[in-house]
């Protein structure tokens, strides 16, 4: 082989390398050699994800998120609030680049976005008019009494009252927790439909308009793992996120930081991995 003949082959190895280079980093390693922000979106989604008094972000997913980009070397962040049935196509937009508004981890999800591995373990249950005259403790009292659910509009819930049996025309649809209280105090709903974490906090705000069921009620196929979310060609930027956070999840700063928002050690997540998580809820 000719030293030119070499030369040239070198040079053509060299140049598929660094294509193969560039191509594994996403738009968000581009966006952070920039010197640009990190921008995190989330809805008001309390206690998970929501905007302070400031815009700050606050919520428990949000502290998290924070603390392990914080201990990846990233502080340059920027917070976008939007509806939550906004977060999944804003993400694939670009107008923010991670999801951290407390979704679910769930297959029709996973088709779309990429997941961090699992931060927190999340039940089910309901809001209803106190004394609970449907007797509703699960999908299945709601489909066999004829109620009517209310949930936010992109929420699981959604998924998993239709499993139960739940009509489609016995499923209202609303922007969010707000609404959702406001539809079951109206009595326009008979149960509202939400995390336990969500439907808790809205019946401590609610005065006693409305009491929360047993979560223990709901099979073990309503519980749910909630991740943080990402563009799939930011699986570069994923890789290192969930190295940092299995540093930093249940450590004593993660709970210090999400102990004000009702996280706690039986919040964590346990054994169970996004990939089968994405292949079974």
């Amino acid at each position: 082989m000719t030293r030119t003949v070499m030369k040239t082959l070198l040079a053509g190895i060299a140049a598929v390398t660094m294509g193969a280079s560039i191509a594994q980093a996403g738009p968000l390693m581009d966006r952070i050699e920039a010197g640009q922000p990190i921008r995190i979106g989330f809805a008001n989604e309390i206690p998970f994800a929501y905007p302070g008094d400031d815009g700050s972000p606050r919520g428990f997913v949000n502290a998290h998120t924070l603390g392990v980009l914080e201990a990846m070397g990233h502080t340059n962040i920027e917070a976008v609030q939007t509806e939550w049935g906004g977060l999944i196509p804003g993400l694939n937009a670009g107008r923010f680049d991670i999801v951290t508004g407390g979704m679910n981890i769930l297959a029709s999800r996973c088709e779309n976005i990429a997941f961090s591995e699992p931060m927190a373990k999340v039940g089910d249950a309901f809001i209803v008019a106190p004394g609970n005259p449907k007797n509703i403790g699960n999908y299945e009292s709601v489909a066999e009494s004829g109620a009517i659910m209310v949930t936010g509009a992109g929420y699981s819930n959604i998924e998993a009252a239709r499993a139960a049996g739940v009509a489609d025309s016995n499923i209202m649809q609303v922007p969010g927790p707000t609404e959702i209280l406001a539809a079951v105090r109206a009595g326009r709903a008979d149960a509202g439909g939400g995390t336990y974490f969500t439907v808790r906090q809205l019946a401590d705000s609610s005065g006693g308009a409305v009491e929360v069921t047993d979560p223990s009620a709901m099979p073990e196929d309503a519980v749910n793992w909630a991740g943080i979310g990402f563009r799939k060609d930011d699986t570069d930027f994923l890789a290192r996120f969930n190295e940092a956070q299995k540093a930093y999840l249940g450590s004593p700063d993660m709970l210090e930081a999400v102990a004000e928002y009702g996280y706690d050690e039986g919040s964590l997540p346990g054994d169970r991995t996004t990939e089968w998580v994405c292949a079974n809820r």
